[in-house]
């Protein structure tokens, strides 16, 4: 159990590293920026923003569809660890 808690602390820190330094994910598209950056009418580039949005959400709606479906069936599973 200790050592779930302990890898649970290096994941969190390794996300909070990441969320901070935004610059790592915003080099990653230098060419599609600089194009989107020169054109005079900002509608293409608030459309590629809201598409990446868009396509962004199903991955994390899986996951916690999954993770929700694993946390149910652990908890519902007669004989398990919380109940002794």
């Amino acid at each position: 159990m200790e050592m779930k808690r302990e890898n649970l602390k290096y994941a969190g820190l390794i996300l909070l590293i990441l969320l901070f330094v935004p610059e790592l994910a915003e080099a990653q598209c230098s060419m599609c920026r600089a194009v989107l950056e020169s054109e005079a009418d900002q509608s293409t580039a608030k459309g590629i923003n809201d598409g990446i949005i868009y396509l962004m959400i199903f991955p994390y709606l899986l996951i916690g569809g999954v993770g929700y479906f694993i946390y149910r069936s652990r908890k519902n599973k007669p004989g398990s660890a919380s109940e002794n």
